[in-house]
């Protein structure tokens, strides 16, 4: 069921609808070394050999997992012989960021020539994974996965092709089972068909039926685009922890979820929250910090998967936590004038006297014991900073009497 034309091609409309640029570009004839990048299922191979049909050129594919140099110098002699007569060639190489470094490097100097025109598909993101060298010298185009409608219009081609599909089967698919395989497809057009195809391998007599039972069956569970070693990991990290930030404690255990279905490292969330505690709850609720240490202290002893317990109570209350950036605001203040200004000796009056010899001195001397009297004023501070005032308490949870407290020692001053 690949794709022969661009025509037949479904979505990625942003980059192959008409007028786009990259497909005025394979119409021309015109199309430039480039880098496909998006998830599984999203048609990046098929792409690749719809641009080789579409510009009469040879398409020689191999995957960076079992590929060499030695293989792609094979390629790259016989597309120089095919130079010769006028015949172009498309390497297409899929997982190109599993290439190292140098086997990246041995591609650069027949993209440069044009001796063959360089198509390179990843799952993971260019910046990190493609070295800097290649992705100069190509286009960086971004499939996004394939919406509930465009896979629907795949598997119902699937259904009627009579040629390539299913159709000689007269297949029915009830109209649940249908919206239950786009939806555990997960926009992956692939895992749509095999599904599809295993499932309508299982059913057989006349009007053979498929129904949402034997879909589950097939499809087993959701596909999933969570990978805690790419991209997806940082972009879901990311996105917990800005709704906590927020306050939305919904958005928070939904992308906790997206992190345990995935299987994400449980330390790893446990570790973000304990930084979460104290850079956005704060002193607005200290408790927050004992919760989530806490929390990472229960999912090392009771490891998962019933660890999810003490991550979502960690995770909700810290979204519903008042909160205060202050402990960060008032380190980043601090640390501004450990850096930029002169770091004078500590006090006298603060330094401790073990000796005699540092009592004589001065070491100590002045110092006042705070407990002796909590009203008395002392100056704590290096003489060049005196003044210098690095905690603003915030107005919610329990920073709103601390800072009532600090204005009113500040009045007193």
């Amino acid at each position: 069921m690949r794709p022969r034309s661009l025509d037949e091609f479904v979505g990625q409309e942003a980059l192959l609808g008409p007028g786009r640029v990259l497909r005025a570009a394979i119409e021309r004839d015109s199309v430039p070394s480039m880098i496909l990048w998006g998830p599984p299922g999203s048609g990046k191979t098929t792409l690749a050999q719809i641009v080789a049909r579409t510009t009469g050129a040879q398409f020689e594919g191999m995957s960076a997992v079992s590929a060499g140099v030695a293989d792609l110098r094979r390629v790259v002699n016989e597309a120089r012989a095919r130079q010769r007569i006028g015949k172009q060639t498309v390497l297409f190489i899929d997982e190109i960021h599993r290439f190292n470094k140098a086997q990246q490097d041995a591609v650069l100097p027949y993209v440069e020539d044009g001796t063959v025109t360089f198509i390179g598909a990843t799952t993971e993101n260019p910046s990190f994974e493609v070295n800097s060298a290649l992705l100069s010298r190509t286009r960086v185009f971004v499939l996004q996965p394939l919406s509930d409608d465009e896979v629907g219009r795949i598997v119902d081609r699937a259904l009627a092709d009579r040629e390539l599909g299913l159709g000689a089967r007269e297949l029915r698919l009830d109209d649940d089972a249908r919206a239950l395989l786009i939806s555990l497809a997960n926009g992956d057009a692939r895992a749509a068909l095999n599904a599809l195809e295993f499932a309508a391998a299982s059913v057989s007599g006349q009007a053979p039926k498929i129904d949402k039972s034997l879909v589950r069956e097939a499809m087993q569970r959701r596909g999933s685009q969570y990978d805690k070693a790419g991209d997806m990991h940082y972009d879901v990290i990311s996105a917990f922890i800005k709704s906590i930030r927020a306050s939305d404690a919904d958005a928070a255990l939904y992308w906790l979820a997206r992190m345990v279905d995935g299987g994400e490292d449980p330390l790893f969330i446990a570790r973000r929250l304990v930084i979460l505690a104290s850079e956005d709850v704060g002193l607005a609720d200290s408790n927050g910090l004992l919760v989530a240490v806490a929390a990472q202290q229960a999912v090392h002893f009771v490891g998962m998967p019933e660890g999810f317990f003490p991550l979502a109570h960690a995770t909700l209350y810290l979204a519903t936590a008042p909160k205060s950036n202050s402990v960060g605001r008032g380190f980043s203040a601090a640390i501004d004038d450990v850096v930029q200004t002169r770091n004078e000796p500590v006090p006298m009056h603060l330094r401790n006297a073990p000796t005699g010899l540092m009592r004589q001195l001065g070491y100590g001397k002045g110092y006042h014991y705070a407990h002796d009297d909590y009203d008395v004023v002392q100056l704590n501070l290096p003489a060049n900073l005196i003044g210098r005032t690095y905690y603003h308490p915030g107005s919610r949870g329990a920073e709103e009497r601390i800072g009532m407290a600090k204005a009113k020692k500040r009045r007193s001053e």
